[in-house]
């Protein structure tokens, strides 16, 4: 069983910061770093998208809105995955989850329950 929890949400003005915590609990026993990682956002209203991965050679990828602000990190002496987020906007404002094992498809096999993100101006 494959458990990710996020941690760090909250609300924030713009301009701000934030940084997102995910633990990742693996009673398979795979080593973190093992399988790629990402974070994702959904919006009210709007479908999931991309904002960050990092792959299991260390690898890392932003998109377009997150390029310049935000930093994906991984501590594996704690199994957990971060996401620095800096000069925040309140397009911003999101669910964010984290994932873990990318599939075949380019999604994650397991997913977090997501963490509240609200940016105000």
């Amino acid at each position: 069983q494959v458990q990710l929890v996020e941690s760090g949400g909250g609300s924030e003005q713009a301009g701000g910061s934030l940084k997102l915590s995910c633990t990742v609990s693996d009673s398979y026993g795979e080593r973190f770093s093992f399988c790629s990682m990402g974070w994702y956002r959904q919006a009210s209203g709007k479908p999931r998208e991309f904002v960050s991965s990092i792959g299991s050679d260390g690898t890392t990828r932003y998109s377009e809105s997150a390029k310049g602000r935000f930093t994906i990190s991984r501590d594996e002496a704690k199994n957990t995955l971060y996401l620095q987020m800096n000069s925040l906007k309140t397009e911003d404002t999101a669910v964010y989850y984290c994932a873990r094992c990318r599939t075949n498809d380019g999604s994650f096999r397991y997913w977090g329950q997501g963490t509240q993100v609200t940016v105000s101006s």
